[in-house]
């Protein structure tokens, strides 16, 4: 059996409608009550052991700059590599 254009044409117009008005139908995602919370300073982070560097003392930003550029400099593959 072969198939007019035109009902492949309505088919695929059916199927794009249908496609289209799925994506519209997403609820918006948004954080209230209890489950919002503001964010801390990355530099006021965890005093766990695990977690820290041996010279960075929380809250202190200095150090924690001093620590991520220090962490940098010893992923730098051009400067391992010399």
């Amino acid at each position: 059996m072969m198939r007019s254009p035109q009902r492949c044409l309505a088919l695929l117009g059916a199927v794009l409608l249908t496609a289209g008005l799925a994506a519209c139908a997403d609820k918006p995602q948004t954080a209230s009550g209890a489950s919002k919370k503001g964010d801390s300073k990355p530099w006021d982070g965890s005093t766990e052991a695990g977690y820290t560097a041996p010279d960075w003392k929380q809250g202190d930003r200095a150090s924690w700059e001093q620590q991520l550029r220090a962490r940098n400099q010893q992923q730098n593959e051009y400067t391992r590599s010399r």
